[in-house]
């Protein structure tokens, strides 16, 4: 019997060092092969009856440091959030310009106030006023294009994040069919969970790229998937994600408005509790990089247009003075709403087309009107321009057209008319803006005022745009900022498509802007008509209040007396989307010489108004603009701040550049640490080929030993019995 056991435990030998030997061999061949572990075969001592009768092949182990694996996941989800940023802020880059190119968006406002100052040497060249117009053509444009492209790239990052999604579902699906196979090969004993959980791992660094997630071993050993805030994505069976993209974004697409879907799991929003990875990173870049650009953006071609206008409403063409204005302000019904002229006095001069005054009056004089409707001040100044003692036009007519907008007509094309707002009704008094009061929603208070008479209608804007003013943005406050409301406050809203006050709401001590936002979104009256968000911006939010069909919206507070609460939190017609709509108005485009370079002249001899064509006071203020100092509201990163034009758009550029160059760094940084990391690993439970040769080595003689000691029994064995 001894000999049968000699051959039996020689037997089990050379199976075991072949099975070593083919665990070796697999070493070898997956040296290179991503993700594969170095594995080592098991074996054991068989006993029996206290006798060792050989050993047994029990299976294949790997070695593996499960912290450095860890950290391998921590630090490519920071990787895969700055991978995204990098990508999309040099593509930002390329957009705007660098800061020291010739085509850059500040450059381009550069060139623009070099024209403005080179019209106002010389505001009878045609040749001035057309390179004037080339220039803020390409302003414009720039801005426009610009504009379009942000959108464009917030629209990619959403569709970007839907196809993570769709690839994080993929990658559940192929965890939770390994873990299946996992757990069953441990139940029924079978070799090979090593490779599977080498391919487990090898899913989970995959899964890593798009989110931050942790995890941790069952006794099964199937393992279990969260994200870092807590929401589990596998378990016994996978929590997939889902996520609508958007078809097309604007300046006014966010998701704090709900206009952008959320990422939800089970049903529930988790987009805020996404902490990092590749989804964060392009929720980043969509609800607050290139936002914040937008916002600049915004700001920027909101305080060029309105500073630019209120210049331009001041002036007069000539020779080319027209002899119908239209205004570009529109209202909600002129047969109710107010305006009541509170400093200064509004004159209006008609003149022949040789540029001679053949009447003029004021608001205050005998045009009579200081206080009332606007259908009423419009039939007061056309009554005036018919009357033999005023204008002596009887064809003139001043109406409201069917967009609201105020349209002025001499009804003869030999005159025209001019305004000018003037401190005094005396004729040649100083001339600056007079003071509008408005009464927007006709309730007999006055909500809000206005410098400039022409400037309030848009009579003779040079920016023009092609959008409303239908939303309305606070200041940046903090989200849960005392609002100073002492006592409950009444807000009402009026637009073109419901009328006047069509629905309100009270505000109440200790409300915060949350608290408003769910009012308004609540309330069956207005909900349809309105929507209200807390928008970040830099530190903090904005309060916005968005009429959704796009009609010409008046938010008023009908407090009596008002609480200045409006005007305390900084509720104003908002500049988002200024970028994307302003352009030069269309009839200076198409003629040129409608460009105002000065205002009609008093002559002390004659005690008449005149015009000459070289005056160029509106030319050296538009100038002025570029070269004074602007208010520019908080934008993104960019706080409130007073700077010339040229240096705000220069402040922006920078900061971009700044920002794609910190995201490059960063992002070498932490693909170098991960790499780093992924080094570490591959020397704890990398295949090292010196070692399996030698191990190779020691089990070849095994096998050649064993093979010998069956063979010696065998012999003697046949010996015995050839005896016998």
């Amino acid at each position: 019997m001894g000999f049968i056991a000699g051959l039996q435990t020689s037997l089990s030998g050379m199976k075991v060092a072949q099975s070593q030997l083919e665990v070796i061999s697999r070493n070898i061949a997956n040296a290179d092969t991503a993700g594969y572990t170095a594995k080592t075969g098991n074996q054991k001592n068989l006993v029996l009856a206290g006798s060792s009768v050989g050993v047994t092949f029990t299976g294949t182990t790997r070695t593996v440091d499960e912290g450095l694996l860890k950290s391998y996941l921590a630090s490519n989800t920071i990787s895969g959030s700055l991978s995204v940023q990098s990508d999309y802020f040099s593509k930002a880059e390329v957009l705007l310009g660098t800061p020291q190119s010739d085509n850059s968006i500040a450059a381009n406002v550069s060139n623009l106030q070099k024209y403005f100052e080179t019209f106002a040497t010389d505001v009878t060249s045609s040749a001035g006023r057309y390179s004037l117009l080339t220039a803020a053509d390409t302003v414009t444009s720039r801005l426009n294009s610009i504009s379009s492209e942000i959108q464009k790239l917030r629209g990619d990052a959403d569709m970007e994040i839907r196809d993570c999604v769709e690839e994080v579902n993929n990658l559940l699906d192929k965890l939770y069919d390994l873990n299946d196979q996992i757990v069953k090969a441990n139940v029924l004993g079978q070799d090979g969970v090593a490779d599977l959980e080498d391919k487990r791992d090898e899913a989970l660094r995959e899964l890593s790229e798009y989110l931050d997630i942790t995890y941790f071993k069952r006794d099964t050993g199937a393992i279990v998937i969260q994200t870092c805030g807590g929401e589990t994505l596998l378990d016994k069976d996978p929590h997939y994600l889902s996520h609508s993209a958007i078809a097309q974004a604007s300046a006014s697409t966010t998701y704090a408005g709900g206009s952008i879907d959320g990422i939800y799991l089970d049903g529930v929003d988790i987009t805020s509790k996404i902490r990092d990875g590749k989804i964060k990173g392009l929720i980043e870049i969509r609800d607050e990089r290139l936002p914040s650009l937008q916002s600049q953006l915004d700001e920027l071609a909101g305080v060029l247009k309105e500073q630019i206008n209120n210049v331009h409403n001041q002036g007069t063409a000539y020779p080319n003075t027209p002899s119908n204005l239209q205004g570009s302000r529109e209202f909600i019904d002129t047969a109710q709403q107010s305006i009541r002229l509170e400093q200064g006095d509004v004159r209006f001069v008609i003149f022949d087309q040789d540029g001679n005054q053949v009447a003029t009056d004021t608001l205050r004089g005998q045009i009579n009107f200081t206080e009332g409707t606007l259908d009423e001040m419009a039939a007061q100044i056309q009554a005036w321009m018919n009357s033999a003692t005023g204008g002596n036009l009887p064809q003139a007519t001043v109406t409201f057209n069917d967009d609201g907008q105020l349209v002025i007509d001499t009804g003869d094309s030999n005159y025209s008319v001019s305004i000018i707002d003037e401190a005094l009704s005396t004729p040649g008094s100083t001339q600056q803006n007079a003071t509008i009061a408005f009464d927007g929603n006709a309730d007999g208070s006055y909500d809000r005022t206005f410098e400039g008479f022409s400037s309030f209608f848009g009579l003779n804007d040079f920016f023009a745009s092609n959008s409303n003013d239908s939303i309305y943005d606070s200041k940046v406050l903090d989200k849960n900022a005392n609002l100073g409301v002492q006592s409950t406050i009444s807000i009402s809203f009026s637009d073109q498509t419901h009328g006047l006050n069509f629905g309100s709401i009270d505000i109440y001590p200790n409300d915060s802007l949350q608290a408003i936002v769910n009012k308004i979104n609540s309330n069956p009256d207005i909900n349809e008509n309105l929507k209200a968000s807390l928008v970040p911006n830099g530190n903090g939010y904005m309060l916005r209040i968005e009429d959704v069909t796009g009609s010409q919206l008046e938010i008023t507070e009908t407090t009596v007396p008002q609480s200045g609460f409006l005007e305390r939190i900084g509720l104003d017609v908002s500049n988002c989307g200024a970028a994307g709509s302003i352009s030069v108005r269309e009839e200076l485009r198409v003629s040129p010489e409608h460009i105002a370079g000065g205002t009609p002249e008093f002559n002390t001899t004659s005690g008449k108004y005149e015009q000459n064509a070289a005056t160029n006071n509106i030319a050296n203020a538009m100038a002025e603009v570029f070269s004074d100092a602007q208010t520019f509201a908080q934008s993104g990163s960019i706080a409130k701040t007073d700077t010339t034009l040229a240096n705000y758009a220069s402040t922006f550029v920078g900061n971009i550049a700044s920002q794609a160059q910190s995201y490059e760094e960063a992002l070498n940084y932490q693909q170098t640490l991960t790499s780093s990391i992924a080094t570490k690993e591959a020397q704890v439970s990398g295949v090292d080929i010196d070692q399996e040769l030698s191990q190779m080595i020691i089990f070849q003689q095994t096998y050649a030993a064993c093979a010998k000691a069956f063979t010696a029994s065998k012999e003697i064995m046949d010996m015995l019995l050839d005896i016998v």
